[in-house]
C-alpha cells in the first residue's frame, strides 16, 4: 500500500462520492474505484459500502481512517524535518574545546548566539586537551573544535582565527611581586614555573619557554598540570606561578591574584577548526560562518570604540 492509496481513501471518505473524489484527485473515476478496491482486497475487508446513489464508510473504514491521515501526516512531516536538516536547522553539533578556551568571552559568545538562533540543533560540548580535539576531528569525535593548534596542525583543517590573547601571571596573594601594577617576564626568572604539558598541546607551552628565553632565562618547571584551571588551583597551593590567558582571570580563587605581563609578554591564539571533507555537515558549516560574522562583528565594534 502507497500513500497515494491512502490519499485516495481519504478523497473518497471526504466527498463520499467516487466522481468527485476522482475530480478532486485529478484522476478518471473508473481508476479510483479500481484503486480503492484494490487497497480493499489488501487490508481482506470493504471500506466503503456502495449504494445506487451513495457511498459511506463501513465500521473498518471509520478505524482506518484515523491511522490513513497520520500516516501522510508523518510523510509530510519527514519531508520537512529532511529539507531543515539539509539546511542545517536540525540535528546535533559536538562541539570541543580546551578548558582555557571556555573562559574566552568570545566563545562563549559564539556558542551562545549559535544556541539562541538555532533551537531545533542540540549542542554536544565537550573540553579536552588539544591534542584529543586534533584526533577527536580527523576520527569525526567532534565536528567543531576550539584549540590552539600550531602551524602543522591546522594543516588538515578549515581554521577561523580568534584574536590572539595576552597572558598574565597568576601568583600566590603573598608573593613579593603582588601589588605592583605590572610585572615583567624577566622578574620572572627565578620562579617555580606551572606548565600546561607540552603533549597537551604545544602552541601554548612552547611560547611560554620562547617568551622565557627572549627574556633571558630558561623556566624552572616544578609541576605540570592538565589543565588551565588546575596550574591555577596549584598557584594556590604555593606550589609556584604560571603563566595563564587574561580570560582565566574569571577563575576567582582567595589563593591567586592576577597581574599584567608587560615586555616581552606572551600571548595565545585561538583557532576555530573543522575538518576539510565533504562529509563535513551542513550544521558545522554554518556555524563557521556564524562564526566570521560574529568576529566581524566584534571587530567593528572595537573599531567605533
Amino acid at each position: 500500500m502507497e500513500l497515494r492509496h491512502l490519499r485516495y481513501v481519504l478523497a473518497v471518505a471526504e466527498e463520499l462520492h467516487f466522481t468527485k473524489a476522482a475530480e478532486k484527485l485529478g484522476i478518471g473515476q473508473p481508476p479510483l474505484s479500481q484503486q480503492i478496491k484494490q487497497v480493499e482486497e489488501e487490508i481482506g475487508t470493504r471500506l466503503f459500502r456502495r449504494e445506487t446513489r451513495s457511498v459511506n464508510l463501513t465500521e473498518a473504514g471509520h478505524a482506518f481512517l484515523p491511522h490513513a491521515r497520520a500516516a501522510i501526516h508523518a510523510a509530510e512531516q519527514a519531508k520537512i524535518e529532511a529539507r531543515r536538516a539539509g539546511r542545517g536547522e536540525l540535528g546535533q553539533l559536538r562541539i570541543g574545546f580546551t578548558g582555557s578556551a571556555s573562559f574566552n568571552p568570545l566563545v562563549t559568545g559564539i556558542i551562545s548566539r549559535f544556541r539562541a538562533a538555532n533551537p531545533g540543533i542540540k549542542l554536544n560540548l565537550v573540553e579536552q586537551a588539544t591534542t584529543h580535539l586534533i584526533r577527536g576531528l580527523k576520527e569525526d569525535m567532534v565536528d567543531i573544535a576550539f584549540l590552539r593548534a600550531t602551524v602543522e596542525e591546522q594543516a588538515a583543517f578549515r581554521i577561523e582565527s580568534l584574536p590572539d590573547e595576552p597572558m598574565c601571571v597568576a601568583l600566590p596573594p603573598d608573593h613579593p611581586l603582588n601589588g605592583r601594577k605590572s610585572v615583567s617576564m624577566a622578574e620572572l626568572a627565578s620562579e617555580s614555573f606551572i606548565l600546561y604539558p607540552r603533549e597537551n598541546g604545544s602552541l601554548l607551552y612552547d611560547s611560554i619557554i620562547a617568551s622565557c628565553q627572549k627574556a633571558g632565562f630558561s623556566p624552572k618547571i616544578v609541576q605540570e598540570a592538565p589543565q588551565m584551571a588546575s596550574s591555577v588551583n596549584l598557584v594556590a597551593t604555593g606550589v609556584g606561578i604560571a603563566l595563564v590567558p587574561v580570560s582565566m582571570k574569571q577563575l576567582h580563587s582567595k589563593g591567586v591574584v592576577y597581574m599584567p605581563l608587560v615586555k616581552r609578554a606572551p600571548t595565545t591564539p585561538l583557532q576555530v577548526a573543522y575538518k576539510i571533507s565533504n562529509r563535513v555537515p551542513m550544521i558545522a558549516r554554518k556555524f563557521m560562518e556564524q562564526v566570521a560574522n560574529y568576529l566581524a562583528e566584534q571587530a567593528a565594534a572595537s573599531r567605533n570604540d
